[in-house]
C-alpha cells in the first residue's frame, strides 16, 4: 500500500477539506487534510462515520504537511468504516445496453459483439432521449415490449425505480494502493470507475470520493440473481483515496459535471483508457440518494456508488471477445477534484484476507481507550 499522498491528492488539495483513514502501528486512525496539512483526528473521532455525524472535520494532532506523506509505518485505508456500502446500477444509457447484452449473451463474451450493434440500433436512441419514470419512458417501454426487446435492466434504466443494491459489508472495502479482487472463476469482467457519495445518518450528502465497483459480466449475465456473487467478494470494492468534503470550493454541482478517467495498464503492455462522464447520468445523484434512503434508516450513514458510463468493449486477446482483466492489471481511476485511486488486480481467492471486521475493530478501539469516541 502507498504512503505517498501528493501523487494521489488532487492538484487543488491545499484549498480543499478531506477526510480519510490510515492504518498506524496501533490500529486504524481517522485523518483529515486541510490547509495542505494532515491531522490525526482519532482522539476526537475514532471513526469516520462518527466524524461525519458530529461534523468533526478539524482539530486533532497535526502530523505534518501532506507533501511529506504519512508517518513511517502508516498506510492508507479506505476512507469509510461503519457506513453501509450501497450502489446504484444501470444509471447511464450505455451501461443499460451493456447489461442487456450480458443478459442476452448469457454471460458469454464471444456473443457480445454481434448483440451489441442490434441493441444499439433498436434501443440506444430511445433510452438516451427519455427521463426515467416519465410518461415518455412508459410509452417507450410499451413499444419495446411489443418488439420483444424489453429487459429487466431497461426497467431500472428508464422506469421509476432505480437499481439499488448492497455492494459490500461494513469495513470490507479496500483503499488506494491495495490489491483489488476478481473472482478466480470469472472469465469476463471489468472495473467500474465511479463517484461515491458519502451520506450522513440524516440523509445529507456531505462529500464524495472515487470507487471501483468491480463487475463480473459473466456471472451477472447468466442470471441477475447472481448479482450478490458477482459484486460481493473479498477485496472487490475499492474506495478512496479520501472523502472530499463539500464546501464553497467543491459542491454537488462539481459531482454532477465531473469526468472520472480510467487507465488500465496490463502486465503484457496492454493499455486501455476511458472516461465516465457524470453529465450523461440518467438520474440526478440526489434522486439516487433518495431512492437508496427509501424506507430505510442508516444510523451510521452510507456510501453510495452512483454507477458508471464506462463499459469496456475494446478487444484484449480474442477478436470479438471484448475486455476482461488479467492478474497484475494496474487500474487507476482519477477525477480533477478527487485525486487518484489506484489498485492492482488479483483474485479474491489470493487477495489479502479481510480480518478486521466489526468485532475486531471495536476490540482494537477499546484497547486504545477510544470506544467512547466512536
Amino acid at each position: 500500500m502507498t504512503t505517498s499522498l501528493i501523487d494521489i491528492l488532487p492538484s487543488d488539495y491545499a484549498a480543499g477539506h478531506f477526510l480519510g483513514r490510515a492504518l498506524s502501528p496501533d490500529g486504524p486512525c481517522v485523518i483529515a487534510i486541510h490547509g495542505g496539512d494532515v491531522f490525526d483526528l482519532t482522539c476526537e473521532a475514532a471513526t469516520v462515520s462518527g466524524a461525519v455525524a458530529r461534523k468533526q472535520f478539524s482539530g486533532g494532532e497535526r502530523i505534518g504537511a501532506a507533501a511529506d506523506g504519512l508517518p513511517a509505518g502508516w498506510t492508507l485505508l479506505s476512507p469509510v468504516d461503519l457506513q453501509c456500502i450501497k450502489a446504484c446500477g444501470v444509471t447511464f444509457a450505455l451501461s443499460a445496453i451493456e447489461r442487456v447484452i450480458e443478459e442476452r449473451a448469457r454471460g458469454d463474451a464471444a456473443k457480445a459483439s454481434e448483440i451489441r450493434q442490434i441493441l444499439e440500433d433498436k434501443v440506444g436512441a430511445g433510452i438516451r432521449s427519455v427521463v426515467p419514470g416519465s410518461q415518455q419512458a412508459a410509452e417507450l417501454k410499451e413499444a419495446l415490449i411489443a418488439e420483444e426487446m424489453w429487459s429487466q435492466y431497461l426497467e431500472v434504466a428508464i422506469g421509476p425505480d432505480a437499481e439499488v443494491f448492497s455492494k459490500s459489508p461494513v469495513l470490507s472495502t479496500v483503499g488506494a494502493g491495495a490489491e483489488i479482487g476478481i473472482r478466480s472463476d470469472s472469465s469476463w469482467n471489468n472495473p467500474e470507475p465511479e463517484i461515491v457519495l458519502i451520506v450522513d445518518q440524516g440523509g445529507e450528502v456531505i462529500g464524495a470520493t472515487l470507487g471501483n465497483d468491480v463487475n463480473l459480466r459473466d456471472f451477472e449475465g447468466r442470471s441477475a440473481l447472481l448479482l450478490s456473487k458477482a459484486k460481493d467478494n473479498t477485496a472487490s470494492c475499492s474506495i478512496g483515496p479520501f472523502i472530499r468534503l463539500f464546501d464553497h470550493g467543491y459542491t454537488l454541482d462539481d459531482v454532477r459535471s465531473a469526468n472520472v478517467d480510467l487507465t488500465i495498464n496490463g502486465p503484457e503492455g496492454y493499455l486501455l483508457e476511458g472516461t465516465n462522464d457524470m453529465g450523461q447520468i440518467s438520474r440526478d445523484p440526489l434522486d439516487l440518494v433518495a431512492q437508496n434512503l427509501s424506507e430505510h434508516h442508516y444510523p451510521d450513514g452510507f456510501a453510495l456508488f452512483c454507477g458508471t458510463l464506462f463499459a469496456p468493449t475494446q478487444d484484449r486477446d480474442t477478436p470479438g471477445a471484448g475486455f476482461t482483466h488479467k492478474i497484475g492489471d494496474v487500474v487507476s481511476i482519477s477525477s480533477r477534484h478527487l485525486g487518484t485511486l489506484t489498485n492492482t488486480v488479483t483474485t479474491s481467492r489470493d487477495a489479502p484476507a479481510w480480518t478486521m471486521g466489526i468485532a475486531e475493530f471495536f476490540k482494537n478501539l477499546a484497547s486504545r481507550g477510544l470506544i467512547d469516541r466512536i
